[in-house]
């Protein structure tokens, strides 16, 4: 669902701003702000922070009461470190919590990255319920006064604003039960997110990917009772020196198929497509936000059951373009549906640069857990951007090698390649890297394995349970630069 709280700037003293809450930054080491709205209180607002040992840490919340107009109301004094980017987006998480259940909070905010403060903010009031809504309602709206004043900021929040929403657009599609999400459902939501933004949208169906040649997606959709699709969504902003192809992994429901999963393993399976929710996401922001690429993403969408009709280990695919693939899992899906739209974007599309997302691999979250994304790429440059927008956007990569002597391990006997690593080579995440790279034809490539970071097992600063949409801000940072 869209989120709730709205953002604006406020223009002259706190203390003159109509709000429930008041909010006062309180930097690294937990010296008092200079906070006109205190003035005249019984005590220094130093005292406040000595008695509860208050440090100044980012997401640090103390709460004090004043008096305004004759009325007590409550002044948080929040916690912003050094102000850092990070920091003001975990700061600003923090205060839209605190902020559950009431009209306004009004907060001043140091100077430094506004955008990253209003991302946080939004992102923590996010939520996404079937039925009752939350006992406490998100902060209805946020009031933010910088030292510079309202038209100073009004590109920053607004650039926020967007980031923020995207990203929760992102969530919302994964977060989504599969009992509503089929890959069909998910081509209308796209067509729906094209029409609001400025895209066009293309979808393949049954037949049309039978002719096309897309094995992958008709193998992996072939047990299911809800056909595959490729979404295809293209941003155009005239005069662009660049295109640009994002593919995301649409899996609507994996249960394993034939490989069955246990049912722990199918509990957070809704999710399977965040890589497509990403590419989605990314592209409903692209207009908004000015960004000058032209930018195609394509969704390979399937639902993964076991069936009759279902694909079977030993079986061979032939994907989009010709190549072959041997099915020694059928719980190693992703890349094949994921192959069938790399290798068409490699012929038909002339991307300057391609890169996937995919909650792919256990592998990658063992390695790196649940806060970076795997990074793999082609080319060092690219590998060099992605990871600089990661860590501005508080979306961190970290690079994987492709390592030249595990390719053996995706040799077949039958097939040009087999689906999943065979034994005596471990590095999960790297063989299905080196099988998505044999259908990406010597494009400039990247491959992000956010298996960890696509779902959250708890509210954690911007982060809330459940999809995180982990991608959508990194990306739209580096589509921007």
């Amino acid at each position: 669902m869209p989120i709730q709280t709205r953002v604006r700037a406020a223009d002259g003293r706190l203390s003159q701003v109509a709000a429930e809450l008041y909010a006062v930054p309180v930097r690294a080491g937990g010296a008092a702000p200079a906070a006109e709205i205190a003035e005249g209180q019984p005590f220094a607002l130093d005292e406040v922070l000595a008695l509860h040992g208050a440090k100044g840490e980012p997401g640090e919340i103390v709460s004090t009461p004043v008096r305004l107009d004759g009325t007590v109301r409550e002044l948080l004094l929040y916690g912003v470190g050094e102000a850092t980017p990070a920091d003001l987006r975990r700061a600003g998480a923090a205060l839209a919590r605190r902020g559950r259940g009431h009209g306004a909070l009004a907060a001043g905010v140091p100077d430094g990255d506004l955008a990253a403060f209003v991302e946080g903010a939004l992102l923590a009031s996010y939520t996404f319920t079937i039925g009752e809504p939350p006992k406490k309602a998100p902060l209805e709206t946020l009031l933010v006064l910088t030292e510079a004043g309202p038209a100073a900021g009004a590109d920053a929040l607004a650039r926020g604003t967007a980031v923020a929403e995207a990203a929760a657009l992102a969530r919302d599609l994964a977060n989504t039960p599969s009992s509503v999400k089929n890959p069909s459902w998910l081509a209308l939501r796209a067509e729906e997110i094209a029409s609001g933004a400025g895209l066009t949208v293309r979808v393949r169906g049954e037949k049309e990917l039978a002719e096309g040649g897309f094995g992958g997606l008709l193998a992996v959709g072939a047990g299911s009772a809800s056909p595959p699709r490729l979404i295809e969504v293209a941003y155009d902003p005239g005069g662009a020196d660049r295109h640009i192809v994002l593919v995301g992994k649409g899996i609507t429901f994996d249960s394993g198929g034939l490989s069955l999963k246990p049912n722990e393993g199918m509990k957070t399976m809704k999710t399977d497509m965040a890589g497509g929710a990403v590419v989605l996401g990314v592209l409903s922001a692209l207009r908004g936000l000015g960004v000058r690429a032209k930018v195609t993403g394509l969704v390979a969408a399937a639902e993964n059951m076991p069936s009759g009709s279902s694909m079977r280990p030993g079986d061979v695919i032939t994907h989009f373009g010709g190549t072959t693939s041997e099915v020694l899992n059928t719980d190693a899906e992703g890349r094949l549906v994921l192959a069938d739209a790399l290798a068409y974007a490699d012929a038909e599309l002339d991307p300057a640069v391609v890169v996937d997302v995919a909650t792919l691999t256990g592998a990658a979250k063992v390695a790196l857990g649940l806060r970076h994304g795997a990074l793999f790429a082609n080319d060092d440059a690219l590998a060099a951007a992605l990871t600089a927008s990661g860590a501005a956007s508080g979306e961190p990569l970290w690079r994987l090698p492709l390592v030249e002597e595990y390719r053996a391990a995706i040799d077949s006997d039958v097939a040009d390649i087999n689906n999943i690593g065979r034994g005596g080579y471990g590095g999960g995440a790297i063989t299905a890297a080196l099988f998505l790279r044999e259908f990406v034809g010597g494009r400039t490539w990247a491959h992000l394995d956010v298996a960890g970071p696509g779902r959250a097992t708890a509210d954690d600063a911007e982060l809330t349970r459940g999809a995180t949409g982990f991608g959508v801000r990194l990306l739209l940072d580096w589509l921007a630069a």
